[in-house]
């Protein structure tokens, strides 16, 4: 361990658990002194991988005064009984999105957790993509005068196992919540006043079963008029498809997509072929996921406040509501923030 290194525990060790180990690892400002999954053998496994200390209790990890961060990134169900733990214990929080399906769940844990002055930091890891952000750095500048419109495109290459599914909340909580986190980031105070959900299933029958969409679109109208429209997908089949474009009252700024490869290749039966788009999001966010690491720290150190917080995630799930409202309703909804 470094002499200034950050103590760091982390809880969950799924696909994205073990994606946040290998960077945090990797990290020059966190030292992964815990790790625990419900999987013992799992848990076991990659405490030796990861040179970190396998626990079989997270109370072990809340208890040691050693550790200045707990790193949640368990089943959602999980987020806010641990996020209330870390915090009564007077750790630091990194939790994954969302922060609970039930937003009563979540304005409860609010409650409770305002006499702590918690320091939380949410794991919408787009703000930190280098891409998307310089759009957020081009509108504060001014570069593109007013703003006007937001559209956001996100589909994914395949969709998710039925069981997956089942537990996800649907593609508002699971898939959109990204987007709605980043329009937000985009229009800053003027928050959103209206918006109108739409959504279908083709032909994946699955969706049907669990009730929830495969394709979905939502338009949202913040108070001072700017347009959002954003697009989702839980299939698309030219890959990973993540596109973002401001549009203002001076210019255009779009965020494209990222290919594994920057190539182009010209040959007698094919001119101007490109490689395909990276292929999910922890390789086409790789570097926004470490990005947020390098804020998570400054948030340990300096207690300099992270791009997206406990008010964010919960925010996120409020439009997320709305849209399942809208939903059913097939009407513009009012935002209740």
């Amino acid at each position: 361990m470094g002499q200034n290194q950050i103590n760091i525990a982390l809880l969950g060790l799924g696909r994205i658990g073990q994606m946040h180990a290998l960077n945090l690892i990797n990290h020059a400002e966190f030292n992964l002194k815990y790790t625990f999954d419900i999987d013992k053998n799992l848990n076991n496994q990659l405490g030796k991988k990861y040179k970190s200390i396998p626990i079989n209790n997270p109370n072990v990890a809340f208890n040691d005064k050693s550790i200045k961060c707990i790193f949640i990134a368990t089943s959602t169900k999980t987020h806010l009984n641990y996020i209330d733990k870390a915090v009564r214990n007077k750790k630091i929080v990194f939790c994954e999105k969302p922060l609970d399906l039930s937003l009563k769940k979540i304005d409860e844990y609010k409650k409770k957790l305002s006499k702590f002055n918690p320091k939380i930091q949410i794991g919408f890891n787009r703000r930190y993509d280098a891409g998307h952000n310089s759009l957020k750095k081009n509108l504060v500048n001014g570069k593109i005068g007013k703003l006007e419109k937001i559209i956001i495109t996100s589909r994914d290459p395949a969709p998710p196992s039925t069981d997956y599914l089942k537990n996800s909340g649907g593609i508002f909580k699971d898939m959109m919540i990204h987007d709605f986190d980043l329009a937000r980031y985009y229009v800053g105070s003027d928050e959103f006043k209206h918006l109108f959900a739409t959504g279908e299933y083709f032909k994946d029958k699955k969706f049907k079963k669990v009730k929830d969409l495969e394709l979905a679109t939502v338009v949202m109208k913040t108070r001072k008029g700017v347009q959002c429209v954003i697009t989702n997908s839980r299939h698309c089949s030219f890959g990973y498809d993540q596109r973002v474009e401001l549009f203002g009252s001076k210019g255009m700024v779009i965020s494209e997509n990222q290919r594994d490869l920057e190539t182009t290749s010209y040959f007698k039966n094919s001119t101007g072929s490109k490689r395909s788009f990276k292929n999910f999001f922890i390789e086409r966010y790789s570097e926004a996921f470490k990005n947020q690491l390098s804020d998570l720290a400054r948030l340990c150190k300096k207690n300099i406040k992270p791009r997206a917080n406990f008010e964010d995630g919960r925010m996120s799930v409020i439009l997320a509501e709305t849209a399942n409202k809208s939903l059913k309703t097939k009407k513009f909804e009012l935002i209740k923030f």
